[in-house]
């Protein structure tokens, strides 16, 4: 089974992002494991985030991919347990950039950090279904 861990600031406000981000959690059962690790301060952020071995920096300035180069990143570059972190209204603190092991942009627009768990959450499932070779992602 893949594990997958997001670390990010702030709590799950709107009723609607709970139950997409369900859906999605539904999707990957028998393929993905998601933990969430909310917490309240960017100093916890990054005390927890420079903790993690396999940690992917979620940031605008890091590297575009595609869908394809997302999923052969996932399962094959960065193992079966990688761990996300996104930034709050701050972004990171250049000591996690430093420590990950990949800077990945999700997109050069903005978006809120509830927003960038839906995202992230839609582009591992797109992964699994790639992964898979099924056709989802068509």
């Amino acid at each position: 089974m893949f594990k997958v861990k997001v670390l990010t600031q702030g709590k799950i406000k709107e009723p609607w992002l709970t139950s997409a981000l369900e859906e999605y959690k539904k999707r990957m059962s028998r393929a993905v494991i998601i933990e969430w690790v909310l917490v309240d301060t960017p100093q916890e952020l990054t005390k927890l985030a420079l903790k993690e071995p396999m940690l992917i920096a979620l940031d605008i300035p890091g590297k575009l991919m595609s869908s394809e180069e997302w999923a052969q990143a996932l399962f094959s570059t960065w193992g079966a347990r990688p761990s996300f972190v996104i930034g709050g209204a701050e972004g990171l603190d250049p000591s996690v950039v430093q420590h990950a092991k990949a800077r990945i942009s999700l997109s050069p627009l903005t978006f809120t950090h509830q927003m960038v768990r839906l995202i992230l959450v839609e582009q591992l499932y797109r992964a699994v279904q790639i992964h898979q070779g099924t056709q989802y992602h068509k």
